[in-house]
C-alpha cells in the first residue's frame, strides 16, 4: 500500500473518528435539554458512564444510517413521492430508538416523538462536520459527492469503473433548464440582485469580464414545457398542438405530463427524425420530460411506466435520500416550504391581492416537493454525472414554474425561488473544480409565463361552459347569468331564428356527441369526438350556426383557427374577421397584428399538424401591460401566443460559437436542437454525429 493511499486511510478514519465525537457531544447536549431524553438510570450515573452512553449512543446511530438506511430507502421507492419528506423523519426517529436500545447498559431512553427531533439534529450535525472536516480534501469531497448519485453502484451493475485520473479529452457540457423563467424575468432578477451567480456570468456590476452571452429565442405557438423541451432534445416538435389535448383517431387525451403520453411522444419524435436525441453519446438526462435518448436516467417521465429497476421513476430518488443527513435535510426544507407557502397565501388573501388564484388543498405539498424535493435530487444528480464524467447533462429544475403559475411571474414569492436557484448553479459551478474533465454550463429556459387574470375570474364561466352555450348545450344556471353566457344564449336563437321569450323552453339542437374542451394556459383546444376527421368551418356552422362568431367576438378571446373548405387555414376574430392564413405574415398580421412577429408563421405551422384541434382558440392579450386570460387557474401561465411566454433565454459560454450570426433571431425549440448539437461537436469533437434523420433530409 502506498503512501498517498495511507495518507487518504488515516484521513478517512480521523473524520470518522471526529464525527462520531461531535455527534457524542450533540447527543449529550440534547440529553441535557430535552426533558423526555436522557442517557442515564433513574438513580443517576457518574459523568464518565453518561459518556460512555452517549458515544455508544452516537457510534450506533451512525452505523445504522450507514448500514439500514439505505435499505429503508429502497422500500420507500414504494411510496409516492410526495410522502418521501414526512416520512424521513419517522424513520429517522426510529434508527435512534433502536440504537439506544441496543445499548448493553440499558440506559438510553427517548420518547418517540423526541426521537424525531432529537434524529434530525444528530444526521445535521453529522453532515456539516463531515463536509466542513472534507472542505480541503478534494478526494474526500469528490468521493463524498460521488455517492449522492449512488455511481459505484451503477457502473458495478454495469462493469464499468468509475472515470479517474485526468479525465477524457475536451470539456463536457451541462444543460440546466430553468423551466418558465422568461427572458425579461431573468433580466430583471439580474438587474434587481436576486440571481448573483447569472449575473457574474454576464459582467455585470464589478463582476468581471463576462464568460457569458445571453441570447432571447421565440417559441413555437405552444408555448410549453412538453414542445419545448421535446424539440430541444429530440429535434422534433412536429405535432404537438398544446400541452393537453384530443386525438380522434385513438379517441384519447394527450398530456405532456402524463408518462404514458410523455413515451408516445418521444417515440414519434425519434422515428421522425431518425435520431435517438441529443444526449445518446454518453449523456445524463435528469428531472425532465424526455430522455434525449441519455443512457443515465433519473426523474425522467417518458420511461416512468416502465418496471424495471433502473429506470422507475421514483429510482432517482435513492441515490440523493440513501445518505440519511440529505434526507433530513430536505424534509426539514420541504416542511419549511409547506409553511411559507401557507404565510404566502395568507398574506395575499389578507391583502386582497388581484388576480389570485385558490392556494389550498394539496399544493403546499406540491409546491414543495417542486421547490425542495425534485431541485435537491436533480442537483445531486447533475453533481454526480459531472464527478463521473459524462459528456452532457441535461436537467430542468421546475420551482420558478410551479410558484409563478400561482403566485404571479413577477411576484415577490417567484423571486424567493430564483435566489434559491442561483445558490444551485452556484453549487454546480463549484463541483467543476473537482470534477475529471471541464465543463461548460449552459443555462436556458423552455418558455416564460405571462400574466393575467384568469379566464373565469374576469368573465365568471370557463372556456368550456361559453362552448357549450354557444352549442345551445345546457350550462350551470350560474354561467347562464353571467353576461357573456346569456349573450351567447341570445346568439343561439337568433341563429337558429327562435324568438326571445321570457319563460320560453329552450331550443334544443340536435344530439351530437359534446364537443371536447381542453385548456392550455391561455390556448384553447375544441374538437368533436363524433366526427373522425377535423371538421371545416362549414360543417362547424351547419351544427352550430352562433358557435364560431359567439367565440370571435368574445372579448376574452383574442382570435380562433379553423380549417375552411375554401380557404384551407382562416384565422376568425371580433367584428366578422375571416382572413385567409395564407394572407398573414409579419407584414401583414391581420388579427394576429398584438401578438407579435412570428405568430403567422407559429400558427400555419399548427395548421398542418395531423392532430390539431376542430377549433384552435387564443385569448385575448394585451400588448400594453402583457397579460393574457388563461384558461386555467393560473395567475402566470404560457401555452399559447401572447407575451413573455413566448420569450425564453439561452445563456452560453463564450466558448462556444453564438447561437445565430448578427442580427438573426432564434425561432423554435427544433433550431434550439440544431444549436445545441452544434455546441457539443465543438465540445467533445467529430464523435457527436448530427441529427441526420428524416427531418434533416427533408430540409436538404
Amino acid at each position: 500500500m502506498g503512501g498517498g493511499r495511507w495518507r487518504r486511510v488515516a484521513s478517512g478514519v480521523w473524520r470518522s473518528v471526529t464525527v462520531w465525537a461531535v455527534s457524542t457531544v450533540t447527543m449529550l447536549l440534547l440529553a441535557g435539554a430535552l426533558p423526555d431524553f436522557r442517557l442515564q438510570s433513574g438513580t443517576g450515573d457518574d459523568a464518565t458512564t453518561i459518556a460512555v452512553t452517549a458515544a455508544f449512543g452516537a457510534g450506533a446511530f451512525g452505523l445504522l444510517s450507514a448500514l439500514v438506511w439505505p435499505l429503508l430507502v429502497r422500500l420507500l421507492l414504494l411510496v409516492p413521492a410526495l410522502v418521501l419528506g414526512l416520512l424521513v423523519f419517522f424513520l429517522n426517529g426510529s434508527l435512534l430508538l433502536l440504537a439506544l436500545r441496543l445499548n448493553p447498559s440499558g440506559r438510553g431512553e427517548v420518547a418517540p416523538e423526541t426521537a424525531v427531533l432529537v434524529a434530525a439534529v444528530m444526521s445535521a450535525v453529522a453532515s456539516a462536520t463531515g463536509a466542513a472536516l472534507a472542505v480541503r480534501d478534494d478526494d474526500a469531497y469528490r468521493r463524498r459527492l460521488y455517492r449522492l448519485s449512488d455511481r459505484r453502484r451503477l457502473s458495478a451493475r454495469r462493469g464499468r469503473r468509475p472515470v479517474a485520473g485526468p479525465g477524457p479529452a475536451g470539456p463536457g457540457t451541462v444543460f440546466l433548464q430553468l423551466d418558465g423563467v422568461g427572458h425579461d424575468v431573468l433580466e430583471a432578477a439580474v438587474a434587481e440582485g436576486l440571481m448573483p451567480t447569472v449575473a457574474r456570468w454576464l459582467g455585470h456590476g464589478s463582476a468581471g469580464p463576462p464568460t457569458h452571452r445571453l441570447t432571447p429565442w421565440r417559441t413555437d405557438w405552444s408555448s410549453q414545457t412538453g414542445s419545448s423541451q421535446l424539440g430541444i432534445l429530440h429535434g422534433s416538435n412536429h405535432d404537438v398542438p398544446a400541452f393537453r389535448w384530443y386525438e380522434k383517431d385513438t379517441q384519447e387525451v394527450m398530456v405532456s405530463n402524463r408518462p404514458s403520453s410523455a413515451a408516445e411522444l418521444q417515440r414519434r419524435a425519434v422515428e421522425r427524425t431518425g435520431d435517438g436525441g441529443l444526449l445518446a453519446d454518453d449523456g445524463a438526462s435528469r428531472g425532465n420530460l424526455f430522455s434525449g435518448g441519455a443512457e443515465q436516467l433519473a426523474l425522467v417521465l417518458s420511461i416512468a411506466a416502465r418496471r424495471d429497476r433502473t429506470t422507475r421513476s421514483r429510482a432517482g430518488y435513492f441515490a440523493y435520500f440513501s445518505d440519511p443527513a440529505n434526507a433530513v435535510r430536505t424534509a426539514m426544507s420541504f416542511v419549511a416550504e409547506v409553511f411559507r407557502e401557507i404565510g404566502q397565501s395568507l398574506r395575499a388573501r389578507l391583502r386582497k391581492e388581484r388576480p389570485r388564484v385558490g392556494r389550498g388543498g394539496l399544493y403546499p405539498f406540491i409546491r414543495a416537493f417542486a421547490t425542495v424535493v425534485e431541485r435537491d435530487v436533480v442537483v445531486a444528480a447533475v453533481i454526480g454525472d459531472m464527478l463521473a464524467g459524462r459528456s452532457a447533462i441535461y436537467a430542468d429544475l421546475v420551482a420558478y414554474d410551479e410558484v409563478a403559475h400561482h403566485s404571479g411571474p413577477h411576484g415577490r414569492d417567484a423571486g424567493k425561488v430564483l435566489e434559491r436557484l442561483d445558490r444551485s448553479l452556484a453549487l454546480i459551478e463549484r463541483v467543476t473544480e473537482h470534477a475529471p474533465r471541464a465543463y461548460r454550463i449552459v443555462l436556458l429556459s423552455d418558455h416564460g409565463q405571462s400574466p393575467g387574470e384568469t379566464f373565469l375570474g374576469r368573465y365568471g364561466l370557463t372556456l368550456g361552459q361559453l362552448v357549450r352555450a354557444g352549442c345551445g348545450l345546457p350550462v350551470p344556471r350560474r354561467a347562464r347569468r353571467t353576461h357573456s353566457g346569456s349573450e351567447a344564449r341570445a346568439a343561439v336563437r337568433a341563429a337558429l331564428r327562435r324568438p326571445v321569450e321570457e319563460g320560453a323552453e329552450e331550443h334544443r339542437p340536435p344530439r351530437h356527441s359534446e364537443p371536447v374542451v381542453l385548456a392550455s394556459g391561455n390556448l384553447g383546444l375544441v374538437s368533436f369526438p363524433d366526427v373522425p376527421h377535423r371538421m371545416s368551418k362549414e360543417e362547424i356552422d351547419r351544427r352550430h350556426p352562433a358557435l364560431l362568431s359567439t367565440l370571435a367576438n368574445h372579448p376574452g378571446i383574442g382570435f380562433l383557427l379553423v380549417r375552411s373548405e375554401e380557404h384551407g387555414g382562416v384565422v376568425l376574430a371580433a367584428h366578422g374577421a375571416e382572413v385567409p392564413l395564407d394572407e398573414l405574415d409579419d407584414d401583414h398580421p391581420g388579427p394576429l397584428a398584438d401578438f407579435g412577429p412570428g405568430a403567422a408563421a407559429a400558427v400555419r405551422r399548427t395548421h398542418g399538424f395531423p392532430h390539431v384541434a376542430d377549433i384552435m382558440v387564443n385569448s385575448a392579450y394585451d400588448p400594453a401591460d402583457g397579460e393574457v386570460l388563461a384558461f386555467e387557474e393560473q395567475i402566470g401561465s404560457h401555452g399559447g401566443l401572447g407575451g413573455a411566454q413566448g420569450r425564453p433565454f439561452l445563456l452560453s459560454p463564450l466558448a462556444l460559437s453564438a447561437p445565430v450570426g448578427d442580427g438573426g433571431e432564434l425561432v423554435g425549440a427544433e433550431q434550439v436542437h440544431r444549436v445545441l448539437r452544434r455546441w457539443l461537436r465543438e465540445s467533445h469533437g467529430p464523435q457527436v454525429p448530427q441529427a441526420a434523420g428524416r427531418q434533416d433530409r427533408r430540409a436538404a
